[in-house]
């Protein structure tokens, strides 16, 4: 097991050692063979476009056939997320408070939902949706064992082998194991051995297992958001009209774009849902990546696509340094994207048949270390959004402050294979035969969990539930963003730093709200990406250059150009 985090006996252990390191270059090395196909599903690499040929998935054609029209939305909070900045334990908070003296949220910013559990107030978007019905948090999901590396944790949670290890596990998901029972004859081109559309669609192949099957991926992977806007606004997932004859290799280049053109062939059928659904949009989303991809997805489910599952991301959530500020620019985005993603599809009245969930790799520690931030912990709550769930509330049991590991690891009360299962029995309707052998490989027995949905007709075991009137934070007048000041622009702090050799970061730090805008450029001049484009408050923020962009970056000098209010601003930047 990897576990390079914590090779100290305290649980106060920050980054300073040579394991956080390696096990970032580890996971970055499978991102890279996936993104290059020897790991994923059908891509091919010209030089640093990245060619994709998916084809929708096993898992994911498995319940394209079940029996309801529910669709499943898995969203993955990338770098491990911490439970305790996302539901605070009330009824333990004295502890709470002391384990973390920097960092932890105060009561008077507390959204309480329970008397015995609240949110941060900048997840306040989620109000409404508790309200409503439409919010559940389970306590406490991991499994016995935990890893704490992000390769194999991310593994484990994809292929739900307890056994996996950094160089051992099983290489297939649960998603893929299921859509592979379904679809027998899946790469042949027998009539119906695919469904008419994609079962699944999944936004960033790094990292996942989630739809591996044994002989191919059943998901339609693009690596981003902006690869996936292309396909639904044109039909082609590049456009060929774009190359320049002029240039070397510009046939060829051709020639290659529209092979993968004509060999996504759901691309077309995407475009059509997008068109349809694009005309029925009815809420305006916010401009940052979380917010695009859930825009994205209402589009194509309001133009009925017919995919069943889909899996997006949010990067970020590896916070060992300046938590504070970096967890509440993440959860307050996905809150309001959220939150602005139901209402859009309660438009067209088909919000009741979305569910959505996160995971995560694994938690974080109770204690904070060094560098106002959290280090690698084990369980985590998991989030449910939708009306599907028929009631809000806290599910299970919260694990105790009082008496955590050696480390200062929260222990798990729920196994995530639980949760797993229930989604694929009691929400998409697979045969509880079928979910055991796909979950649990036939060695473990079903235990549902109460989510407020059931399909099976199943009894469901006694659990612990805490639900009730949110009482709304009150006694803080909110804080008025800081007016503009033209002359505040000279009072921008931005520079690159690295804390190690191979993760640049620009130290970002606003005197005044506003939005940023970051691009990347090479030494020619073009554009390779953008790093930050959204609204920032006041204050200080580290960006990771690597984790934000779409592809993968070649060793060399970069330059970073940053917009705010119309002043442009650039340094340069290596990477290794």
């Amino acid at each position: 097991m990897c576990d390079n985090h914590n090779d100290d006996i305290t649980p106060f252990k920050g980054l300073e050692h040579e394991g956080h390191d390696t096990e970032h270059k580890q996971w970055n090395r499978r991102s890279f063979l996936q993104a290059l196909g020897i790991a994923g599903s059908g891509s091919m690499m010209l030089g640093s476009n990245i060619l994709s040929a998916s084809a929708a998935s096993p898992l994911t054609s498995a319940i394209a056939a079940a029996e309801t029209d529910n669709i499943l939305i898995l969203i993955r909070l990338s770098g491990g997320n911490d439970g305790l900045s996302t539901v605070i334990p009330i009824e333990q908070y004295d502890t709470y408070a002391d384990a973390r003296p920097n960092i932890y949220i105060p009561e008077s910013k507390i959204l309480k939902l329970t008397d015995e559990f609240g949110v941060p107030s900048y997840m306040s978007s989620l109000q409404s949706m508790w309200d409503e019905g439409s919010f559940k948090a389970v306590h406490g999901v991991g499994y016995e064992g935990q890893s704490l590396s992000h390769f194999t944790g991310s593994d484990t949670f994809a292929n739900t082998d307890l056994d996996t290890t950094g160089f051992s596990g099983l290489d297939t998901g649960w998603m893929g194991r299921h859509f592979e029972n379904l679809y027998p004859d899946y790469l042949s081109d027998f009539p119906g051995s695919r469904p008419e559309g994609p079962a699944a669609i999944q936004i960033g192949n790094y990292g996942s297992l989630v739809f591996e099957g044994e002989e191919t991926n059943y998901a339609f992977v693009t690596n981003n958001v902006d690869q996936l806007q292309q396909i639904a606004e044109t039909g082609l997932q590049y456009s060929i009209d774009e190359v320049d004859d002029t240039c070397m290799y510009g046939d060829q280049i051709k020639y290659l774009r529209g092979v993968s053109n004509v060999t996504n062939e759901y691309a077309g059928k995407i475009h059509e849902a997008y068109v349809r659904g694009e005309a029925l949009r009815c809420v305006d989303y916010q401009d940052n990546y979380f917010a695009r991809q859930l825009s994205l997805l209402a589009s194509l489910i309001k133009g009925n696509l017919g995919t069943k599952v889909y899996m997006i991301s949010m990067g970020g959530f590896d916070t060992h340094g300046n938590q504070p500020l970096n967890h509440a620019r993440l959860m307050t985005n996905l809150s309001v994207a959220i939150d602005n993603f139901y209402d859009d599809l309660a438009c067209t009245e088909q919000d009741q048949k979305v569910l959505s969930m996160t995971f995560s790799e694994f938690g974080r520690r109770i204690f904070e270390n060094g560098s106002n931030g959290t280090d690698h912990g084990k369980a985590a709550p998991t989030l449910f959004f939708g009306s599907g769930l028929n009631g809000s509330a806290f599910v299970g049991e919260h694990p105790t402050l009082d008496d955590p590991d050696g480390r200062g690891n929260l222990e798990y009360t729920m196994d995530f294979r639980d949760l797993y299962a229930t989604v694929l029995a009691e929400w998409l309707c697979v045969d509880i035969p079928l979910v055991e052998q796909h979950i649990y490989f036939a060695q473990g027995t079903y235990k549902p969990v109460n989510l407020g949905f059931n399909c099976s007709g199943i009894d469901f075991p006694d659990i612990a539930y805490s639900d009730g009137e949110p009482t709304i934070p009150g006694s803080e007048e909110p804080v008025e963003p800081t007016p503009y000041d033209p002359s505040l622009l000279e009072a921008i702090v931005h520079k690159p730093f690295y804390p190690t050799d191979e993760t640049p970061h620009i130290y970002l730090e606003m005197p005044f709200s506003a939005h940023v805008d970051i691009k990347l450029f090479n030494i020619l001049g073009q554009q390779v990406g953008t790093i930050f484009n959204e609204m920032m408050m006041e204050g200080s923020v580290e960006l990771n250059i690597r984790e934000r962009m779409p592809s993968h970056l070649s060793a060399g000098k970069y330059i970073y150009r940053i917009d705010v209010q119309n002043q442009k601003m650039a340094k340069s930047v290596m990477v290794a």
